[in-house]
């Protein structure tokens, strides 16, 4: 016998006397009930309403709450969109004229703390105005709203805040 064979050979068997050999016992079933010290584990899974979908589920789909493409005459280009980060331009004749974002900041106590101290309101939110080219709100306390362009003044930045869907991310 070569080498393998032993070794094959004595581990089958201590594999058989650790585990050992009931002649009894039934074989498992499906409807058999769960050993109740056994752990339990559970998996949530979001699902997206069939609709735009709910702020306060996955944000996966945040890009949808971005102005709608053409408004304005601007055409939309949509650059990243994953959970809790979406990211899109605005271009008009080819150029790229702004760049918009959306983030979910439930988690980021600085970003919440940097609307405290704004003295402006968009549709009721928090307005800042961060160097000559930044333009940012924050819906509901969580979700992040910026306009970045070096073209536009705060006053088209402001206007362009105000095409997001608003609402439908504060829901």
């Amino acid at each position: 016998m070569n080498t393998r064979t032993i070794v094959f050979a004595v581990l089958a068997l201590a594999s058989t006397l650790a585990t050992g050999c009931k002649k009894d016992a039934p074989p498992s079933s499906s409807t058999e009930k769960p050993d109740a010290a056994a752990p339990v584990f559970t998996v949530a899974i979001n699902t997206p309403d069939a609709g735009a979908g709910a702020a306060t589920g996955p944000t996966s789909n945040l890009k949808n709450y971005f102005p709608q493409d053409g408004a304005g005459g601007y055409k939309r280009v949509i650059r990243a969109g994953k959970d809790g980060y979406a990211e899109a331009t605005l271009e008009k004749e080819g150029t790229e004229v702004a760049v918009l974002s959306i983030s979910d900041a439930e988690r980021m106590a600085y970003v919440k703390a940097k609307f405290e101290s704004a003295t402006e309101k968009l549709e009721g939110y928090p307005l800042l105005t961060v160097g000559k080219d930044l333009s940012t709100i924050l819906v509901k306390d969580r979700f992040q709203i910026k306009v970045l362009s070096k073209t536009l003044d705060a006053d088209a930045r402001k206007a362009i805040l105000a095409t997001f869907d608003l609402k439908g991310l504060a829901l």
